[in-house]
């Protein structure tokens, strides 16, 4: 995946979901007060300090006396870029005319993920529904998603319902899937139930203490009248596994027929919010917190069900481990 996909992702979602953009009464544009503002905002609205356990106060110690103006825009720019990297948050980055920066939360982590191999040795004649690649390996239908900021059409699944239909199961793979709409996720998982299902609980951090949240709110998966796939299902992800991808795992996993294959996932379970600084520099944050029904909370990964990795000499012979573990759950 590249990183520029990543950057695209926390933009897209911070314009088109959640931004909250305020300003104060013509603020000084200096870097003392940039910085100021930005340690402010995030001092009051980021919603993970506790659960990673950062010290938000001792970080400015750090940060605060590196502020002058004699900084170069780019040194002022690293500087800050730096300090919101400290919060280990993928969501967390800033915005500039001249970079984005970036948390990179699976560079420590196999890929477990090659199209090209998939493609090569596993997908046959493949057709492409919509923006779902999909196809039948063994007598199991397979779907990879590539990106949740494609839209899923109803008409779509439809299709992919009937030719799915008496299949021995449904694999949906969505490792190296690093976010975009949420609502696809939903559209999707709503064909994989019949029956009602808490998915997951969120709080969102509204005021200034480090206790200051709205009452937790749950999420439930309803399911609508359309067909279902009516197939267990083994969903894959990996480490590139992220935001959208998260909750989608998130939800997929209270589902009872499914089962989780691959590798943790990324994280990203905070709602991003935006600001925008003096300097015309925007900064997105973590706004929430999401909890799975028994408590655990997502923003760093969700593990699997059933942990597999490509190993390196199946790699080398274009291998793709986790899937064929995925067919022999349902051909064993």
């Amino acid at each position: 995946m590249k990183l520029q996909s990543i950057l695209l992702l926390v933009c897209v979602i911070t314009l088109t979901a959640c931004e909250d953009l305020f300003f104060d009464e013509d603020p000084t544009n200096d870097a003392i007060t940039n910085f100021e503002i930005l340690w402010k905002r995030m001092d009051e609205r980021y919603s993970f300090f506790e659960y990673k356990r950062v010290d938000w106060d001792s970080v400015y110690q750090v940060y605060r006396p590196q502020v002058s103006e004699d900084l170069s825009s780019q040194e002022f720019y690293d500087l800050m870029a730096e300090m919101l990297n400290s919060l280990r948050d993928a969501h967390v980055n800033l915005r500039s005319d001249f970079d984005i920066s970036f948390y990179n939360y699976y560079v420590d982590y196999p890929r477990n993920f090659s199209f090209s191999d998939l493609e090569k040795n596993y997908l046959g004649d493949y057709k492409i529904t919509g923006r779902l690649i999909n196809s039948i390996i063994d007598s199991v239908g397979y779907i990879h998603y590539r990106s949740f900021q494609q839209p899923i059409e109803e008409d779509d699944l439809d299709f992919l319902v009937e030719r799915f239909r008496g299949l021995k199961g449904l694999i949906i793979d969505i490792r190296d899937n690093d976010g975009g709409d949420p609502a696809n996720g939903f559209r999707l998982a709503r064909r994989l139930t019949t029956e009602r299902i808490h998915i997951y609980t969120t709080k969102y951090k509204n005021g200034p203490e480090r206790d200051d949240f709205t009452e937790p709110s749950k999420a439930y998966l309803d399911p609508n009248d359309e067909t279902k796939f009516n197939l267990p299902v083994v969903l894959l992800t990996n480490r590139v596994t992220y935001s959208a991808g998260n909750f989608f795992t998130a939800m997929l996993q209270a589902i009872p027929n499914v089962t989780v294959m691959g590798d943790i996932t990324g994280g990203g379970g905070g709602v991003p919010l935006g600001w925008e600084l003096p300097n015309g520099w925007f900064f997105n944050y973590s706004n929430s917190i999401t909890y799975m029904p028994d408590g655990f909370i997502i923003e760093d990964g969700i593990p699997p069900d059933i942990k597999i990795d490509i190993a390196d000499e199946d790699r080398l012979k274009g291998a793709d481990t986790i899937l064929e573990e995925a067919l022999k759950h349902f051909n064993h």
